[in-house]
């Protein structure tokens, strides 16, 4: 369910387009509005997902999925319900603090959040025995405890004095612009993701397949947890690039690109390095059984160069939302994962026998080419352009004339 709500993540990455240059341009009043509009949005759009949920049981039947497991998923989709419209204002909000550079807030109030919620966790699962209905009860509330936070320091903090003014005429008539850009940036997050489910999916029709969906399980849970660490540089990058287009400083925006891109290739190459010493032993984080131990240390040299295309092609991410690439991120990651990396997986694992190796193969493959794709662009970038159409995106051309900005 959790990756059932990451397009959520995704459509708010339209913000880092609008709320990053709206804000380098000191357009505060479009600020809000951006954010309030996407705020309204995602809970419009949580009603009908909420129903499917309600309905989910029916649905995995239908699919041929065990009606005791289909029970419980539904179950556990229901109660987790409330968590769905408490991140439909969490990840815009996120995206407001972020985009005036007000890290510190973010951090508190998820700490407090965390703090919170392993204590929750553990006692309505064990101490009050509600099982998966007790994750889905605390997941709600932890996140709803997030949002509770985030929003008093919007309320009351001097700092967001001047973009938390609300103007109904300007949210509604952002909702075009907002779309334009958010259904692009959901579409290249979910295209990624479900690439992950379906090599996880092909694992199971191989021989042995606990071991196989187990051993990949691992290597996709390693590499997704060191993902949002570099997710996090490409969050700076993304909102460097886009104040500094937004404000019209092209020169500046090619620096803050330039570092974030230093900062993660020293970041991925050291874990990479590391985890490729620690190879033979890594595996026992996970599990006791040697044979799965010895199959991770047989995969870590393709995790460890996966490590470094996803954590490259995370930051380049980043920089393409804050430029408002999103489209065009969207075609590359249809291109790398679904007419490369899975028909290569596919041919690699089933039809030359190489089996978990080969899927892991194909999806490495994949990332190369989306990373080389999204560095193309990024090098081939003319700055001032860009500069110049983010001054037109928040603006209006018919304003920058009146100005003698055009």
């Amino acid at each position: 369910m959790d990756k059932d709500i990451s397009y959520k993540a995704g459509f708010s990455g339209g913000l880092e387009t609008l709320c990053g240059q709206t804000y380098g341009a000191e357009q505060y009043k479009k600020f809000g509005s951006y954010t309030y509009c996407a705020i309204i949005s995602l809970i419009v759009i949580s009603i009908p997902v909420s129903v499917l949920w309600t309905f989910m049981d029916r649905l995995l039947i239908a699919v041929g999925i065990d009606s005791e497991i289909s029970t419980v998923a539904c179950k556990y989709a229901i109660w987790l319900v409330p968590a769905l419209f408490a991140f439909a204002i969490l990840q815009p909000l996120l995206r407001y603090f972020q985009s005036q550079s007000l890290i510190y807030p973010i951090l508190v109030s998820t700490c407090a959040a965390l703090c919170f919620h392993v204590p929750l966790c553990w006692a309505l699962v064990y101490k009050w025995e509600l099982g998966n209905i007790g994750g889905a009860l605390a997941i709600g509330v932890s996140y709803w405890l997030n949002v509770i936070l985030l929003v008093l320091y919007m309320v009351f903090s001097s700092s967001c004095e001047k973009t938390r003014r609300l103007y109904w005429d300007d949210i509604f008539s952002s909702i075009n612009k907002f779309f334009r850009f958010a259904f692009p940036s959901a579409v290249m997050i979910c295209l990624e993701w479900w690439t992950y489910e379906l090599v996880i999916l092909l694992a199971g029709l191989l021989p042995d397949p606990k071991l196989q969906t187990s051993v990949l399980s691992i290597c996709l849970a390693t590499s997704t947890l060191h993902f949002y660490v570099q997710y996090g540089i490409g969050a700076a990058g993304s909102t460097r690039a886009s104040n500094e287009l937004g404000s019209g400083n092209p020169q500046a925006a090619q620096v803050a690109v330039q570092v974030v891109l230093i900062m993660s290739l020293v970041e991925v190459v050291t874990v990479s390095l590391i985890l490729f010493f620690c190879r033979h032993i890594f595996g026992y984080a996970f599990s006791s059984e040697k044979r799965v131990v010895d199959y991770v240390a047989e995969l870590a040299p393709l995790m460890c160069l996966s490590i470094i295309m996803e954590g490259l092609q995370a930051v380049l991410s980043g920089i393409a939302r804050g430029c408002g690439w999103q489209h065009i991120g969207a075609f590359i990651n249809l291109g790398a994962y679904y007419l490369v990396a899975t028909p290569l997986a596919v041919v690699l694992c089933f039809v030359l026998h190489l089996g978990g190796r080969g899927l892991w193969m194909g999806l490495l493959i994949g990332k190369i080419v989306q990373a080389l794709c999204f560095a193309s662009i990024t090098a081939l970038t003319n700055w001032k352009k860009q500069a110049t159409e983010a001054k037109e995106r928040i603006l209006g051309k018919s304003l920058l004339a009146d100005n003698g900005l055009a």
